[in-house]
């Protein structure tokens, strides 16, 4: 499948990251009207944003339930960048569902399901076989942002360009880019004398330009890491996040975002209804739910934060109140929850966006 597909001119419900909750899945389908194999009586189709697995229950549950909806041409899918980690063999917090390795900070995950050896080939295929961008005249889908040179530098890459060798060949970009003399040995000479201090939140930390200049290179010199993990700039000052001194901000690319076509993503986890469940700042600030984002009022994340449903399985909680399942309609802008809301999402948003 090319690195850029086209969407079919249906209607349809782009569902945000699920993050392995299965059951939020079938939740959210049946309340959308799907049955059990993503098959819609109206002839709706199915589109996700990725970042399919993860952190909850039953990763190798959704991404087969999302393989079948492809491979049959109910639905579409693009890659997040948990994908992308599974693709590269890095392992990362909450994705041991893959390797089975054992991995002590996974446990507060709970029990999940293991995807048996055998079958990591061909789940690694079919992630590796999907789009990074989706679009047709009134519509663009994401992981987690719309960035032009980008999406410049995939139209321009081979017909028959993976996305494992285009990783690849970026990364080679990336290691160039970082990897001048004087922006190392700057580097170097900071972590030196700041190393240490780098997981520190008491430290007196000062700007670490050095490291700030090579942290924004790598990952704006590599189109597919932009488009699955976020647009970043040198920051203004050091903040603490994450467990670590960072240099680095992620950049509210929708406040940018001037093109009169709309656009759908996720990864940033929304918070409804205020809540506080995911650590961290929250690049939504106040907005709310139903909101439309930019100076266009076109761009909407998806994502609201069920990747920290886990939190909400310890005792004393409630699974569905600070986390969401979400889809938004298209072009009805409606938002549906898993949890059983319909919101109108529209007024925010000129009925004629995208058609000029």
């Amino acid at each position: 499948m090319p690195l850029i597909s086209t969407l079919p001119d249906a209607p349809l419900d782009i569902i945000g990251d699920v993050h392995g909750e299965h059951a939020a899945l079938a939740a959210l389908l049946q309340r959308l009207g799907y049955d059990e194999r993503g098959r819609h009586r109206a002839g709706r189709r199915l589109v996700f944003v990725g970042d399919l697995c993860d952190r909850g229950p039953d990763s190798p549950g959704v991404i087969d339930f999302v393989r079948r909806v492809v491979e049959d041409g109910h639905g579409f899918a693009v890659v997040g960048n948990h994908e992308l980690n599974v693709l590269r063999g890095e392992r990362r917090e909450g994705n041991n569902w893959f390797w089975g390795e054992g991995s002590e900070h996974d446990r507060k995950f709970g029990d999940v399901a293991a995807l048996p050896a055998h079958r990591r080939a061909e789940v690694a295929a079919f992630l590796g076989g999907l789009p990074l961008v989706l679009e047709r005249e009134d519509l663009r889908v994401v992981h987690a942002a719309w960035h032009a040179p980008a999406i410049e530098h995939l139209r321009s890459a081979p017909s028959d360009a993976t996305l494992g060798a285009q990783f690849d060949h970026w990364e080679r970009v990336s290691d160039a880019a970082i990897n001048d003399t004087a922006l190392r040995r700057l580097v170097q000479e900071e972590m030196t004398r700041w190393g240490t201090h780098l997981h520190d939140p008491q430290a007196d930390m000062p700007m670490l330009h050095g490291c700030a200049r090579s942290d924004a290179a790598w990952q704006m010199s590599n189109p597919l890491r932009a488009l699955t993990s976020g647009i970043e700039r040198v920051a203004q000052q050091p903040f603490f996040s994450g467990g670590k001194w960072r240099f680095v901000d992620r950049v509210h690319w929708w406040e940018e975002y001037t093109d009169t076509v709309p656009v759908v993503f996720g990864h940033y986890w929304r918070r409804p209804h205020g809540s506080a469940i995911k650590a961290g700042p929250d690049l939504f600030g106040p907005i709310d739910a139903t909101a439309w984002h930019g100076p266009r009022g076109n761009v909407f994340c998806v994502d609201f934060s069920v990747g920290a449903r886990f939190l909400e399985r310890r005792p004393g909680n409630e699974p569905g109140q600070a986390t969401k399942l979400a889809a938004i309609r298209w072009p009805e802008r409606t938002l549906v929850f898993d949890t059983g809301e319909a919101l109108d999402a529209s007024a925010s948003m000129p009925a004629t966006q995208g058609l000029q």
